[in-house]
């Protein structure tokens, strides 16, 4: 018997500070930097993100995602085997303990799970997910809670307006079980270090506890687009080849949510109606690796995304990292 990784929880969180575009501008503007909602807007499709006050780290929001994830797939905290936090931005320096770690602790679990963090920026849910599908499938973990979580409102440059305006803070979580039904039904996942530094990276370094060079994000947004365009179809198209489903196929696609353009170009391109991509960009920025988790629960949560439906995930982030994964839920 074929046994599939199956999502049976979704959770999500958000901050409560919204911070919109015309704020942000005033905010930018005491700074002497220009910028307005109607540029942000018309470049990215944003319209708000949010903000953790200071003291909220990752983990906090991570826990409030998995806490509703758990809720909705009717677990215990204790039933989980395995935890895996997918974030660029852990709650300590260096990453250790990792974030994993901590949350299992917020959620009160005792059970000693197995708790580790994935790097893989903002594809890093996708990377996330297929290392637990992996366990899964292997017999060797019945139940696993994936979590994407970040708080990149700690990380941009407020003198950067090309980066500042598009990030913010937040969390998903889903929990997979082990099923006879199909659950995770591909995978697809790629990297390229050679795109790393000078395309999308936090290009500052520890050197005997002082920070070296800029521990801010650095993007070159023109040739992320253009990357972008470029591979997440192909990706895309890889991922769905593996399930043996065909783009008609596909009842929801839900990309990175880091740019409406880059969206729509991606879906255009796979020839996926855009009234079938979930898109919650406009609500809360790019969240990294929170972003996908984020958009499957606003999808099953509204009652988009349904039992039995084909659905198409996609990202690319730093490293450069990209991938796709197809789920029937």
């Amino acid at each position: 018997m074929t046994i599939y990784g199956k999502i049976i929880g979704t959770g999500s969180y958000l901050p409560p500070k919204r911070i919109t575009n015309d704020e942000l501008a005033g905010i930018l503007a005491e700074k002497g930097i220009e910028t307005s909602d109607e540029w942000i807007r018309t470049r990215s499709g944003i319209l708000a993100r949010h903000y953790a006050d200071q003291g909220v780290v990752s983990s906090d929001l991570g826990a409030r995602a998995a806490e509703k994830a758990l809720e909705m797939a009717n677990c215990q905290a204790n039933d989980i085997e395995l935890i895996i936090v997918a974030t660029s931005t852990s709650d300590f320096f260096g990453g250790f303990p990792s974030t994993a770690c901590v949350v299992q602790k917020k959620l009160g679990i005792t059970s000693n799970c197995a708790a580790f963090d994935v790097q893989a920026v903002c594809s890093g849910f996708l990377y996330a997910l297929s290392v637990a599908d992996s366990f899964i499938r292997a017999g060797v973990y019945r139940k696993v809670l994936v979590v994407g979580a970040e708080t990149y409102s700690r990380i941009i440059d407020y003198n950067d307006r090309t980066t500042c305006v598009l990030f913010g803070d937040g969390a998903g979580a889903v929990v997979l079980s082990a099923s006879d039904e199909p659950g995770i039904l591909s995978t697809a996942l790629h990297a390229d270090g050679h795109y790393g530094e000078n395309v999308l990276s936090l290009p500052g370094h520890l050197n005997n506890g002082a920070i070296e060079g800029k521990a801010f994000v650095y993007m070159d947004g023109k040739a992320v687009f253009k990357l972008a365009v470029t591979w997440l179809d192909k990706v895309g198209m890889e991922a769905l080849d593996k399930a043996g489903l065909k783009n008609t196929d596909i009842d929801w696609m839900v990309p990175h949510q880091a740019n409406l353009r880059i969206m729509q170009s991606s879906a255009k391109k796979l020839d996926i109606p855009s009234e079938k991509v979930i898109v919650t960009v406009d609500r809360h920025g790019n969240t990294s690796a929170a972003s996908i988790p984020l958009a499957i629960d606003a999808g099953v949560r509204d009652g988009r995304i349904k039992s039995g439906q084909n659905i198409l995930l996609a990202a690319i982030g730093g490293g450069l990292t990209w991938g796709a994964v197809v789920i029937r839920m």
